[in-house]
């Protein structure tokens, strides 16, 4: 009889060793961790972050892990994966995966961290774990939207997390599959995180499906059972979630997939990114910004769905309504010169000139450009001036996609920036120097390293 998927996924998940990674995956890796300690900076002082940081406080337990910035305390399991991933989550700066179904994939890494440390794990089998983690969640997304269907893009996390965490935990594959069915059985999230007007779970709810799947991990390891057939059953994910869902583990070779992967360049929506490029570059042609008349974005649907259809996306109150609206990211980059943060706090994405911009800037749909996606995120920008002239640029892949990818160089600086203010100079060149050697360090000594005002 053919095995279930959840069986499938639990054999591959065994399989992986730290020998089978490339160099340049294991460098990816790298990168990643980097890059998402620093994302995790840049959203330390945020009401989230202090938010979720004082609910994991309130547990504690002697082999749970750390929370970065404050490693002298140690949570549980699940609340550190929350906590952390929260941070690393909350400026919509880390990476992104473009598929049938979007996803950050270093969402992951939080979970994988906090494994790693609780059975003090060697570097090596951390790094495998995140490569492990980005492979189970960007082949989940290539298989089909579960987007369309209403529900969440975190949704696959709950199942990458789950396989990542067990790994670390030393499950064999009997256990990890239940690890699996554990973490479906909670998995589905709803899509009306990001729908209309944002709140502050935009940036909490993979850290919850992290959560959710280091704690299935955990029940596994102590023998608790989940639901057989968690995907094929009659009332199993495929049939309720993502329906059918076409993916081979036993196919799959060693991970690779987040060498498909992007890293950001500013600090807002993956599909506008490519926009906010092109805004940039012509605004040195364009001069003041009240010389334009009118913009026009030809951009495709999904593009256009995610974050240029709704009211809210063109009057945003919030940070992460403003990040996830591209009206608002392509006129604060023609009024501003920059998107960074200072572009999302409050007192700018209220300020009349931005509404003003916005008032005059239109999104078409564009079905050439469409049919490009996701190989690529094309988006055309058209502005017309006072003097009569129309100014077009278009890009397709924007500094730090995959096929445009940012430096090591760029990648360090962009933690740096984020960590500045929370780190010695002394601190920052030491957990960058921890990460450029990771298969060697282990997690507890790299979260010490983690310690604010360091």
């Amino acid at each position: 009889m053919e095995k279930y998927l959840a069986r499938r996924l639990a054999e591959y998940a065994a399989g992986v060793r730290f020998g089978d990674l490339a160099p340049e995956t294991v460098h990816e890796v790298r990168r990643r961790v980097l890059d998402s300690l620093g994302c995790a900076y840049g959203a330390y002082d945020s009401p989230v972050g202090t938010r979720v940081r004082g609910a994991a406080r309130a547990e504690s337990a002697s082999l749970g892990a750390s929370i970065i910035g404050i490693p002298r305390h140690r949570s549980t399991l699940p609340m550190a994966a929350f906590a952390n991933g929260a941070m690393i989550r909350y400026l919509d700066f880390n990476d992104t995966y473009l598929s049938l179904e979007p996803a950050h994939p270093s969402d992951n890494i939080s979970a994988c961290i906090a494994a790693a440390q609780s059975v003090s794990a060697p570097g090596e089998e951390l790094i495998t774990a995140i490569a492990l983690a980005y492979e189970v969640q960007c082949r989940m997304c290539d298989a089909t939207s579960i987007r369309a269907r209403g529900w969440d893009h975190v949704t696959y996390g709950c199942f990458s997390t789950a396989l990542a965490a067990g790994k670390l935990l030393g499950l064999d594959e009997s256990a990890l599959e239940q690890a699996v069915n554990l973490a479906g059985v909670n998995a589905a999230a709803v899509r009306q995180t990001r729908v209309g007007h944002l709140s502050d779970w935009k940036g909490c709810a993979f850290a919850n499906a992290a959560r959710n799947g280091v704690f299935a991990a955990l029940l596994a390891a102590q023998g608790v059972s989940g639901p057989n057939e968690i995907f094929e059953g009659p009332m199993g994910f495929c049939k309720q979630v993502s329906g059918p869902l076409p993916i081979k583990p036993e196919d799959w070779r060693a991970p690779s997939m987040i060498l498909r992967t992007s890293i950001k360049f500013w600090p807002a929506e993956y599909h506008s990114q490519s926009a906010i490029d092109a805004a940039l570059q012509l605004r040195n042609v364009v001069g003041e910004w009240q010389r334009i008349e009118s913009i026009g974005i030809h951009s495709f649907d999904a593009a256009v769905d995610i974050i240029g259809s709704e009211p809210e996306k063109w009057r945003p109150t919030t940070r992460e309504t403003a990040d996830h609206s591209m009206p608002y990211c392509v006129a604060v980059a023609l009024i501003d010169g920059e998107v960074g943060l200072a572009q999302f706090v409050d007192e700018r994405i209220r300020r009349s000139d931005v509404v003003r911009l916005m008032d005059r800037t239109h999104i078409l749909r564009d079905p050439e450009l469409t049919a490009r996606y996701p190989e690529g995120i094309p988006n055309r920008l058209e502005i017309r001036t006072d003097d009569g002239k129309r100014h077009t640029l278009e890009v397709t892949y924007p500094r730090g996609h995959a096929r445009n990818p940012m430096t090591d160089e760029e990648v360090r600086s962009k933690y740096r920036a984020l960590a500045a203010p929370h780190l010695s100079s002394e601190g920052i060149r030491r957990l960058e120097g921890m990460v450029a050697q990771l298969q060697t360090v282990r997690p507890s000594v790299l979260m010490a390293a983690t310690c604010k005002g360091r």
